[in-house]
């Protein structure tokens, strides 16, 4: 059975370790390949190459690094598809949402194309007499990576083109659930110009996320996946002196107000609380309804959830794929247990769901829960699948305090019909990132992505202008000169090298 190797110095390189993991197609329960554990070693290697790459990376021009980064654009835009595919048969995600993923990802390579705008520093003249003063932005070194299952493309296209383009080189430890597209945007990258070991690819686990946090050639890191993880990787690399964004767990809330469009909100409900199987950081896990929303609401939530068809990610008529792991499933089985134990009302339970021809696989349908209270497990954790809780309330002031009380603060939405209380709401609401009658307000490539409290650990967001600010470094320039000597004819018309 085929291993996935490492990507190190331009070039695929076997490991040398004993240590690997399964990587299962979630929809048929089945291994289809291996990944490799990294040895310390072959973390080394990696950073080794990226090191050494980046001594004259950091000298590209701006007019190479930018037609290096649309080449690759071009490379993913050709075969994104390809590259769905097989996010669909790592992760399970329909094939469709596989697409809008790599999109998403695409999004932030087309910003980090126009980053040499981004990248200008700012100039005063004759702070003193005949002395200027100037700022520079330059590139943090060597920066690595560290993604999560759920978005196997899109989230390392946060990272590595903004860090690539600002003249860093990059190592990448990918989720080993769903390691194989990382090789295929590793090769992409290297067809589309980027030199040996400015982008690098290892796969494994805590062995290789550990070396990559106390390396002292690693600058920077930055990370996404859960709280526990987070809260880890930020306090183990800021005492290695390196500079940390982690972004963390999550637990949305969806307020829906007496006077929304109700058939829009259960729309939305729907789709963002079970798209993805709800293995999304902004997945909406809590509807909270203010007075007798949830009466008009929940019917049109459960019409619209008999309708849904859960099966293979391949099948075109798929809405809603497998979970990533037998383990993941049975775990997210247990909170809907839970939750009936401790008193709440499990209007619908995807734990009977049966996908025929797909017995082995992963799957849980949409689960439903009504009459959640603030003290219970379901309400309190992030469950990270397709499980959406209903806690009710009598007033707006009721759910704006639920929301604050909780000790996530990721994403959240309002869905109503009175622009006065949406305003209130954005204005109010400590949230990082908040949809006025959207559900899922995961920012665009141009802004930042990024909670609040447990949500993040660090001072700044990823991708998007804080994304710029990460992965550079300010410098101050103070300078006197003489009047310039310029000598020499050149009549060629200037040109960008």
């Amino acid at each position: 059975m085929e291993t996935l190797p490492h990507w190190i110095n331009g070039r695929p390189q076997s490991s040398k370790g004993d240590r690997k993991g399964d990587v299962f197609n979630p929809a048929t329960g089945e291994v289809q390949k291996h990944v490799p554990y990294a040895t310390v070693d072959e973390v080394d290697s990696a950073i080794g190459a990226a090191s050494k790459a980046l001594e004259s990376w950091r000298h590209a021009s701006l007019a190479t690094r930018t037609r290096v980064l649309f080449a690759f654009r071009e490379l993913m835009n050709t075969h994104k598809d390809e590259i769905a595919k097989q996010l669909t048969l790592e992760h399970g995600k329909v094939f469709s949402d596989a697409q809008g993923e790599v999109q998403r990802g695409l999004e932030v390579v087309e910003f980090a194309c126009g980053l040499a705008h981004l990248l200008k520093g700012e100039i005063s003249e004759n702070v003193s007499t005949d002395v200027d003063s100037y700022s520079l932005r330059q590139p943090v070194g060597v920066v690595a990576g560290i993604t999560p299952f759920n978005f196997p493309a899109m989230v390392p296209m946060w990272m590595y083109p903004l860090a690539i383009a600002c003249g860093n080189t990059f190592v990448l430890k990918p989720s080993e659930r769903d390691p194989s597209v990382t090789n295929m945007c590793a090769e992409m990258l290297a067809k589309a110009g980027v030199p040996e070991g400015v982008f690098n690819v290892v796969h494994g686990d805590k062995v290789a996320v550990d070396r990559l946090l106390t390396h002292p050639e690693v600058n920077a890191i930055s990370f996404v996946g859960s709280t526990p993880i987070a809260k880890y990787i930020y306090e183990t690399g800021t005492q290695h002196n390196k500079r940390v964004q982690a972004l963390g767990g999550a637990k949305n809330h969806m307020v829906v107000l007496p006077d929304a469009d109700m058939d829009l909100a259960a729309d939305a409900a729907v789709g963002a609380g079970y798209g993805s199987a709800g293995e999304r950081c902004m997945a909406i896990s809590v509807l909270v309804t203010v007075g007798g929303a949830a009466d008009k609401l929940l019917p049109k939530i459960r019409e619209r959830i008999a309708e849904l068809k859960v099966g293979n990610g391949l099948d075109p008529a798929s809405q809603m794929g497998p979970l990533i792991t037998r383990q993941h499933m049975e775990k997210v089985a247990s909170y809907v247990a839970q939750g009936a134990s401790e008193g709440a009302d499990v209007l619908i339970d995807g734990r009977t769901l049966k996908v025929p021809g797909h017995e082995r696989g992963f799957f849980l349908g949409p689960c439903l829960i009504d009459n959640v209270a603030p003290n219970m497990r379901i309400y309190q954790e992030e469950i990270f699948g397709p499980v959406l809780s209903v806690v009710r309330v009598e007033t707006y002031d009721d759910a704006i305090r639920l929301i604050h009380e909780h000790q996530y603060a990721n994403g959240t939405a309002i869905f109503t019909n009175d622009g006065g209380a949406a305003r209130k709401f954005q204005h109010e609401i400590r949230v990082g990132m908040v949809g006025i009658n959207v559900p899922i307000p995961v920012p665009m490539a141009y802004y930042s992505f990024g909670g609040w409290k447990q949500s993040l650990f660090g001072d700044l967001h990823i991708y998007g202008p804080d994304g710029v600010k990460f992965y550079t470094r300010n410098k101050v320039i103070i300078n006197r000169w003489p009047d310039p000597r310029f000598r020499g004819v050149d009549l060629g018309f200037p040109q960008n090298r």
